[in-house]
């Protein structure tokens, strides 16, 4: 199946197909030499490429039919950066608490069309939808993967759920390896995969605004000049956590999330790809933070999150000039209590799993360690 034809199947075409060909072309070139996934692996990569263009084509009609979505501002979005496993997912749970705050939910980016309204989004009927999916399909060797990472319909989503649409985001690699499509998207301009994330961004916003956005994913530090270029006024926040710790974790959550897809992994391999892909993003960001002094991004330690959360939200809403009023305050007091981190059972990993020591850790994220050891 070429690219062309899966553009056309999902009805998609002119600018928009355009600026998704490229990535698309990349991820299935670097499915084709992928040998390690089983038959069923690769059945389930080709239906979510599929899944993530029907997806865009849906945000692409409603937007066609309702030009008036087109003229929706998205103003000052909080940006989380940061590693992986290291309190960005908490942070926006956190901060997206505040009734006054909107955060993209997971039933939303997974079924977007119609544009969820402000009058029934409590209680859209696409949300127990995406509820009885996971409760399905979690379940097994898959059900570890609640343990590590909270998925259910009223859960904040990451925006590579939303990148990945324009195939331009970080996602195909997390979930079936793809190092030709991982090299392809670390060196590529990533601007139309963000002008595809602030269509989602006033599609979801159209008839259920909030007044301010919060946001989260690992892959925006690959491309901090893209992201800026779209969202010129985002405030930025980047907590940090122990790279040594980060690593374990990881390592041990996309073995868990791959483990469906391929016929054996190496568990050396897997740290050793993990050890040096999610470096390469730091080093990206590091570059770009030195070069733009002037613009300001909140530090945060993950141990302070997790000690203080109230805190740390006061912290973000300060750094982002807004009111953190006893309502904000009570709604992160309220969301702490609710979700203790144990909710879904412990998330157990180790380094030695995965063939690295905290040296190899340590020598190759130097630079990290150097760059924000007051926040470690």
């Amino acid at each position: 199946m070429t690219a062309e034809h899966m553009l056309a199947e999902a009805g998609l075409g002119g600018d928009i197909a355009a600026g998704v060909l490229p990535g698309l072309t990349a991820a299935l070139a670097s499915l084709d030499a992928e040998t390690g996934l089983s038959t069923d692996g690769r059945n389930r990569a080709l239906a979510q490429f599929q899944d993530n263009l029907s997806r865009l084509a849906a945000i692409v009609a409603d937007r066609a039919a309702n030009p008036e979505i087109a003229d929706v501002k998205i103003e000052r979005p909080i940006v989380i950066l940061g590693l992986p496993r290291c309190g960005t997912s908490i942070l926006q749970a956190l901060v997206g608490a505040d009734p006054d705050v909107r955060t993209p939910l997971q039933w939303e980016v997974a079924a977007p069309s119609p544009p969820p309204e402000a009058a029934s989004f409590a209680t859209d009927p696409r949300a127990d939808g995406f509820d009885a999916y996971v409760a399905e399909n979690f379940t097994g060797a898959w059900a570890d993967v609640l343990k590590a990472h909270p998925i259910g319909a009223r859960i904040p989503q990451e925006c590579g759920m939303i990148l990945e649409t324009a195939f331009q985001g970080i996602n195909p690699t997390m979930l079936f390896r793809l190092p030709g499509y991982y090299d392809w998207y670390r060196k590529a301009d990533t601007r139309f995969g963000y002008q595809v994330h602030k269509m989602w961004l006033q599609h979801l916003s159209w008839k259920n605004p909030g007044k301010h956005w919060v946001l989260k994913v690992q892959e925006h530090a690959y491309h901090l000049p893209e992201l800026l270029s779209v969202y010129p006024d985002a405030v930025l926040v980047q907590p940090h956590r122990d790279p040594v710790t980060v690593m374990a974790s990881i390592s041990r959550l996309i073995e868990v999330i791959r483990c469906v897809s391929f016929t054996k992994i190496d568990r050396d391999e897997l740290g050793q790809e993990l050890l040096h892909l999610w470096h390469d993003g730091q080093v990206a960001s590091i570059a770009w933070r030195r070069a733009n002094p002037d613009v300001k991004v909140l530090d945060l330690r993950f141990r302070d999150i997790i000690s203080d959360p109230v805190e740390a939200v006061r912290q973000v809403y300060e750094h982002a000039g807004m009111d953190f009023n006893a309502q904000a305050a009570q709604a992160v007091s309220d969301w702490w209590a609710a979700n203790p981190s144990d909710k879904h059972g412990q998330h157990k990993y180790e380094l030695a799993d995965y063939g690295l020591t905290r040296e190899q850790v340590e020598s190759v994220y130097s630079d990290y360690i150097d760059a924000y050891r007051p926040y470690l």
